[in-house]
C-alpha cells in the first residue's frame, strides 16, 4: 500500500510565474542567489533575459535589474509564499517602507490559473498590468500565458501598455 498516492494526488503540479527584482548591491549576483535558493524548492524551468530598468514610485533610487521565471511547484501558494520570504530574508531584505531599495524582491505573478484573494497574498499579482519591468522579462518567457481573470495573454497587456512603459532596457552581463 502506498499511503502517500492520494496526498500527491491533491497537488497538481502548478505552473507557476516569477518577478525577481534587485537594486542594491550586486544586482546580478543577488538574482543568481534567488535563483539557486528557489530552485531548491521548485523546478525552476525557464529563465527570461535580465533588463535594467527604473524605479517606480520613489524614483530617488537606484535602477533595478529584473527578470521572470517560469517553475513547476508541488507546493500550495502559502507554501511557496513562505519559502519566497525565507529567500528575501536570507538574502539580506530588510522590511522597508513600500517602493524602498532592495537587495532582492521576489514576486508570485501567477500561480498557474489560481484566484486568490487573502490578506497576505493576491494571485495574480495585482500591479502585473502596469508594470512593464514585469511584463516585457515575462513576455519572453510566457507570452500567451492568460491572465486568469481578464481573460488578456501577457503580450496583449504589454501591448496595451508599451505608449506608456517607462524606462526597461535589455541589460547585458558582459
Amino acid at each position: 500500500m502506498h499511503h502517500h498516492d492520494n496526498y500527491l494526488a491533491e497537488f497538481e503540479p502548478a505552473m507557476v510565474y516569477l518577478g525577481l527584482g534587485s537594486n542594491m548591491g550586486d544586482r546580478w549576483q543577488n538574482l543568481k542567489s534567488a535563483i539557486n535558493l528557489l530552485s531548491q524548492k521548485v523546478d525552476m524551468t525557464v529563465f527570461s533575459p535580465v533588463y535594467d530598468t527604473a524605479p517606480i514610485g520613489n524614483i530617488e533610487q537606484p535602477r533595478f535589474l529584473n527578470m521572470a521565471c517560469e517553475a513547476i511547484s508541488m507546493l500550495t501558494p502559502v507554501e511557496l509564499l513562505a519559502i519566497v520570504k525565507q529567500i528575501e530574508l536570507r538574502i539580506g531584505r530588510q522590511p522597508g517602507p513600500l517602493n524602498s531599495p532592495r537587495l532582492i524582491d521576489i514576486d508570485i505573478l501567477f500561480y498557474g490559473d489560481q484566484l486568490i484573494n487573502t490578506a497576505e497574498l493576491i494571485i495574480p499579482h495585482p500591479r502585473l498590468a502596469e508594470r512593464a519591468f514585469v511584463l516585457v522579462p515575462l513576455s519572453d518567457i510566457a507570452p500567451d500565458f492568460m491572465h486568469p481573470i481578464t481573460g488578456q495573454s501577457v503580450s496583449q497587456m504589454l501591448n496595451a501598455l508599451l505608449r506608456n512603459s517607462g524606462d526597461v532596457v535589455r541589460w547585458e552581463n558582459v
